[in-house]
């Protein structure tokens, strides 16, 4: 059985072109909204990818400014100048 990696963002302007860049590159994403955050789960792994993201919001994006919209994460943290990925190490 595969551990659940998890993103908690917050539910506002700033966090939903990262939604959906997960949304996107992440196919086996749930997401679950709920009143000022969205927790998105997923068997084994969640990239979030600095060019989805770009793609979505029309400029430059550091993957580091999602701290700036993070609620919680579940998930050993790898992180580079073109990927956010949570996933579990066995």
């Amino acid at each position: 059985m595969a551990q659940i990696a998890s993103i908690t963002l917050v539910q506002n302007d700033d966090a939903r072109p990262i939604i959906e860049a997960i949304m996107a590159d992440n196919p086996d994403v749930r997401v679950l909204n709920m009143p000022g955050a969205v927790k998105l789960d997923c068997d084994g792994k969640i990239t979030v990818r600095r060019a989805s993201v770009e793609e979505r919001i029309g400029r430059s994006w550091d993957p580091q400014e999602i701290q700036l919209v993070l609620v919680s994460m579940a998930g050993n943290l790898n992180e580079d100048d073109d990927e956010f990925t949570l996933s579990w190490n066995r």
